[in-house]
């Protein structure tokens, strides 16, 4: 998700916020993930790597999708969220590996299907982070990409900026990244750091939530970087202010969670 802050502590956030962020599920991260699995399509007995797979959004239904004879590696650095995903799983997903792990140094490769779903803008350097992944495919293999498209969660972002104490620069205030915001730009991105044969298209959704939801969503994402410091008080203050605002703005309190999925190739040994 978007950060709010110059220096955000992203795995702090996702850990202290785990719970909230299961919360999330059914209106934010489960459709978007059925979005990109309609267009990474994993298939019976394929090995997959999912890259920051949070609490298994897409890492679940991708294992469903590979069969007993597939495999499925999905890992995040955050422990919180990989143990909500074995929770998810049980035992019923045997092909389904957990892992707690830095996937920008991640080393095993040949994966038919290499995926990340709203991840590739944590990493430290994103062009490089994301070249990795896409080395991690075998020669031929499928690399799918999801990220947040231009003006997602704008008003939203924008009503609780206003809710926030002090001074804040409107800039920052987007989980979106210039350059890679429309389907064009993720496209040429990705063909830039080697792969091949690259479509990208835009899922749009939009969802309409209570209050309670919407706190959610600053709770349990990077969004809880914009409330980091503040004590118990100050941010009482900023949900009731912010509460106020979406009850003002019917624009605020529908999320726009347009994304953009990207699809390509690693191109072949020769």
């Amino acid at each position: 998700m978007g950060e709010l802050t110059d220096e955000p502590d992203h795995v702090g956030a996702f850990a202290a916020g785990a719970a909230k962020f299961a919360e999330l599920d059914e209106a934010v991260w489960d459709p978007i993930s059925t979005a990109t699995l309609a267009r990474t399509r994993p298939k019976f007995d394929e090995l997959v790597l999912d890259a920051c797979s949070g609490d298994g959004a897409s890492a679940l239904p991708a294992a469903e999708l590979v069969g007993p004879g597939g495999l499925v590696d999905a890992v995040d650095l955050a422990e919180e969220l990989i143990g909500l995903a074995r929770a998810r799983a049980g035992d019923r997903l045997p092909q389904l590996r957990l892992h707690v792990a830095d996937v920008t140094s991640w080393e095993p490769t040949g994966y038919d299907l290499v995926q990340c779903v709203l991840g590739v803008f944590f990493f430290a350097d994103m062009d490089a982070g994301t070249r990795h992944l896409i080395e991690r495919a075998k020669p031929g293999g499928r690399v799918g990409v999801t990220v947040w498209a231009r003006g997602a969660l704008g008003s939203f972002l924008e009503a609780l900026t206003s809710a926030l104490p002090g001074e804040h620069d409107d800039e920052h205030h987007t989980p979106a990244f210039e350059g890679i915001d429309t389907p064009g730009g993720l496209a040429r991105w990705l063909t830039g750091l080697g792969l091949q044969r690259v479509r990208a298209d835009e899922a749009r959704r939009h969802v309409e939530v209570s209050p309670d939801l919407a706190w959610s969503l600053v709770e349990g994402t990077a969004i809880r970087n914009a409330i980091a410091g503040l004590d118990d008080e100050e941010v009482a203050g900023v949900r009731e202010r912010f509460t106020a605002r979406l009850e003002e703005s019917p624009e605020a309190r529908t999320l726009d969670l347009t994304t953009l999925i990207a699809v390509g190739y690693r191109p072949d040994a020769g």
